[in-house]
């Protein structure tokens, strides 16, 4: 294959691969991948943290253990694989993605990284722009439903926490990949892309830090889909005392593509983007007694978008993003129970040549209390207190209960509300494809829910009903096809849903041919009505979500050191035909290097998740890991 990079980006990240990256996390044995449960992982919610055995939501943990058995190289890739997820990528290799949550738009979504808020004020579809590769992946939390109570503003659909890992001992890994179509581009040259990192850690008696570095390049799957994408990461905590710990985190990702058909087709044929984001954050817990945890943190997020409708003729929208954020939270634990309680504030500021020099500031203040999880019967009541220097006063309540009908399955009910601010793309963006609305008021949702859930055991399951809905709904819409879309609150849209999934793992004798088995099925249903104005308009995004959407993989170790796994996705969106996509990996794996081969859409489908933009065909990716 010839990849197309240049040598000089390629030597410095080969080099710093190799004497830096690392990765210190120990890999589980074939029986603990095919047997850990999930219910004894802690939700890192910002306010009251809890396992999720304990949790009254529909949550859903993404392990690292399902990671590695997946044909996946980026976080969007994993997400689609998460039924009420609706993961619109506009490329491979975690170059662009919308994600919405049951029918949502994806400016209704929260993302979080360790718990930070990662949302943009200037448009969603940068949210996805993150300083971490899969590589730095522990876990990954998806809280479906209106979540201001857990999270504040902006967590209308719900939220994606994405969890880093932390090395156990000093080590040292690098990793590298290299895939392709082998079809031609306009050059006769082999359509490919190839990735390269690692991670190093230092582990002493009261630290913990580790740098990750990657490079992630190709020359697309079609005309003008080029891209490179390098990401840095460093995180560290320290143990002052018993009482007292630091945490630091900082990381940049710079990000540049073809954006043939990402946002007007087919006039952007010639359109490229680099989008470049710098995050950084300390926080601090301390234990000021036996029962009160207090917990500062202080983070900063810089973006950079440059848009280049014709990248020849080098004339950009330009978009420069700056937040601040300050939380404080606290946690008190009492007989009755555990109390949560704190504040926030939030400041956001953008200057841009399209969107003009904005600003905005969010104040908000919460408080919950939570019943101890060891009784039958156990509930949370809570609300947030939201103050914005646009949108005025807003509270929004929140409650969810659980009840325990055997110690492994549980009945739970939620209601919760939410609200989201427009973003300034929504508000001032002029183009001849898009006009913005100054005009526009802030989304408000309600949503409740109830379902039956067993994390525990070889065979687990769950499922859930809900209803959303969401007054003065924002959506792009125009009277006729030769208008420019334009936001508009509407009076509402209405989602009902439900959710079903299932799983079997077990651990089979551990010298045999099969060491371990386990297989997922999960199965997502919409419903969706808008109601609007009497005048009829066509919507961009009402009619553009999923009615059916249906996951399954399967896994199996073979002489203890070859996974073979196969997964398969089904989607049928309300206005676009339907698609069924197959991935599989092969991986041989042993304590210190692992190697694997993926085939990804292995019937060659075409299909679109996004606007106009056609998604690759079959690709076959190779890499390997190795640990020191």
């Amino acid at each position: 294959m010839h990849l197309v990079v240049k040598h000089s980006k390629f030597v410095l990240f080969l080099s710093l691969g190799l004497c830096g990256r690392a990765f210190a996390q120990q890999r589980p044995d074939t029986a603990a991948m095919a047997t850990q449960s999930l219910d004894e992982v802690i939700v890192q919610e910002n306010r009251l943290a809890a396992p999720l055995k304990a949790s009254n939501r529909n949550i859903t943990i993404i392990s690292r253990q399902q990671i590695d058995a997946m044909a996946v190289t980026s976080i969007n890739e994993v997400l689609a694989f998460v039924p009420g997820l609706d993961v619109r990528q506009r490329g491979p290799g975690g170059i662009q993605a919308d994600i919405g949550i049951d029918g949502g738009t994806f400016d209704q979504t929260l993302v979080l990284l360790n718990g930070i808020k990662i949302t943009d004020a200037q448009t969603g579809h940068n949210m996805m722009n993150l300083p971490v590769s899969l590589s730095d992946v522990d876990h990954i939390e998806v809280l479906r439903g209106a979540a201001a109570r857990i999270y504040g503003i902006n967590a209308l659909n719900g939220a994606i926490n994405i969890i880093t890992r932390k090395a156990a001992t000093t080590g040292a890994e690098i990793n590298a990949s290299a895939g392709s179509s082998f079809k031609r581009n306009e050059d006769n040259k082999l359509y490919n892309g190839f990735s390269i990192g690692g991670t190093g850690a230092i582990v002493s008696g009261h630290t913990n830090q580790s740098l990750s570095l990657s490079a992630n390049a190709g020359n697309g799957y079609r005309y003008n889909t080029a891209y490179d994408n390098y990401r840095a990461f460093y995180q560290g905590s320290f143990q002052k005392d018993s009482m007292q710990q630091y945490n630091v985190l900082a990381g940049f990702v710079k990000n540049t593509f073809g954006a043939n058909g990402f946002y007007a087709a087919p006039g952007d044929k010639e359109s490229e983007e680099t989008v470049q984001t710098f995050i950084a954050a300390v926080s601090n817990t301390t234990r000021i007694t036996r029962h009160w945890t207090m917990t500062p943190r202080v983070s900063y997020r810089y973006t950079e978008d440059s848009y280049l409708y014709i990248k020849q003729n080098k004339q950009s929208n330009l978009h420069n993003n700056h937040i601040v954020d300050a939380e404080l939270n606290n946690s008190f634990e009492t007989a009755i129970g555990y109390f949560g309680a704190g504040l926030e504030a939030r400041y956001e500021y953008i200057n841009s040549n399209n969107l003009g020099i904005h600003d905005r500031t969010n104040l908000g203040l919460y408080g919950e209390y939570k019943t101890r999880a060891d009784r039958r019967l156990n509930f949370t009541i809570g609300g947030y207190l939201n103050y914005n220097t646009a949108y005025g006063w807003q509270f929004f309540p929140g409650a969810d209960a659980g009840f325990l009908i055997t110690p492994t399955l549980k009945l739970f009910a939620s209601a919760g509300t939410a609200q989201r601010l427009p973003t300034y793309t929504d508000l001032y963006y002029k183009s001849a494809a898009i006009m913005g609305n100054d005009q526009l008021g802030a989304e408000k949702a309600f949503y409740t829910e109830a379902g039956l859930r067993k994390t525990s055991g070889r065979f687990t399951y769950g499922g859930s009903v809900f209803y959303r809905q969401i007054s003065d709904f924002i959506d792009y819409v125009k009277d006729s096809i030769r208008q420019p879309w334009q936001p508009q609150n509407f009076q509402r849209a209405d989602t009902k849903g439900f959710t079903l999934n299932t799983g079997y793992n077990t651990v089979l004798r551990p010298h045999s041919v099969f060491n371990s088995f386990g297989a997922n099925a999960g199965y997502n249903y919409l419903s969706p009505s808008f109601r609007g104005n009497d005048n009829p308009k066509i919507s961009r995004y009402v009619i553009e979500s999923l009615r059916h959407q249906f996951t399954a993989n399967v896994r199996a170790t073979l002489l203890e050191h070859f996974t073979v796994s196969a997964a398969a996705r089904y989607c049928m969106r309300i206005s676009y035909k339907d698609y069924t996509l197959l991935d599989a990996r092969i991986a041989y794996r042993r304590s210190r290097y692992q190697l694997y081969v993926d085939a990804n859409n292995l019937l060659d489908i075409s299909y679109v998740e996004a606007g106009a933009v056609p998604m690759p065909g079959r690709w076959a990716t190779l890499g390997g890991t190795l640990r020191f």
